[in-house]
């Protein structure tokens, strides 16, 4: 069982994102739903009783490897390494406050440069739009939410807890603008 445990543990680490156990299964190579049921609560167990910063988590199907909340805070400030810049990350922040939002509504907000925003956060895959009228409206995905590791009543505090006052989000005012606007 320790080499399943190891192979589960691998892919885990490696997808970082919650992930069914059907295609976890096929991705370790695993037939029997059940028996990878069975290690992966084993490995939740091995993770529990360590003094570790990740923990496995579990959500109804769906598995990932994750670190502890205790230790999150040692990740936030890693979000200025990634992979999307501070306008990006801002516009972002922004379509998920309010989602879901006119695309419009966010141009008025952060200006032209919100387009190649918007263009970008649907390469990665974190929004997706969808035409209505002479706009378009911005949603956010379930890669979104995994990725960042939120639910949707979190997802208001945690953003300006990360943005703070910076972001200005008021839906009653369209001249509304960031500090930090391209």
């Amino acid at each position: 069982m320790q080499e399943d445990k190891n192979k589960v543990e691998t892919v885990l680490f490696t997808i970082g994102r919650f992930i069914e156990l059907e295609e976890l299964g096929k991705l370790c190579g695993m037939g029997s739903i059940g028996y990878l049921k069975d290690v992966l609560q084993e490995l939740k167990k091995d993770y529990d009783v360590r003094s570790s910063a990740l923990e496995i988590v579990e959500q109804g199907e769906r598995w990932k490897l994750n670190i502890k909340r205790n230790y999150l805070y040692l990740t936030e400030n890693l979000l200025t390494d990634s992979e999307l810049d501070r306008p990006t990350q801002e516009t972002l922040a922004i379509i998920a406050y309010k989602n879901p939002v006119s695309q419009s509504e966010i141009i008025k907000i952060r200006g032209n440069g919100a387009y190649d925003h918007v263009k970008l956060l649907k390469e990665f895959g974190f929004i997706v739009s969808e035409p209505m009228g002479r706009t378009r409206i911005l949603k956010l995905t379930t890669k979104f939410y995994d990725y960042f590791d939120v639910v949707e009543n979190q997802l208001r505090s945690k953003i300006q807890t990360i943005f703070g006052s910076e972001v200005n989000t008021n839906t009653n005012d369209s001249s509304t603008q960031t500090q930090n606007q391209e």
